[in-house]
């Protein structure tokens, strides 16, 4: 996959996935230097979708309590 310019479509679950396969290479030096780059911008999206998508379901747990009260 390649880095999107907007927040692509994708799970939660996926998106961690991808980000824990970029860092086991990235730990095993299984990443060339020119690959380097292109890896990082993409772990940098997915962290963003990963936090956007924690954020959100914080958002409506704390909705769902405070509608239960």
């Amino acid at each position: 996959m390649g880095v999107m310019s907007k927040q692509e479509e994708i799970t939660y679950t996926a998106a961690f996935e991808e980000l824990k396969e970029i860092v086991d290479q990235l730990e095993n030096d299984n990443i060339s230097v020119d690959e380097l780059t292109e890896k990082m911008k993409r772990a940098t999206v997915l962290m963003k979708i990963c936090r956007d998508k924690l954020t959100k379901t914080e958002e409506e747990v704390n909705k769902t309590i405070a509608e239960l009260s």
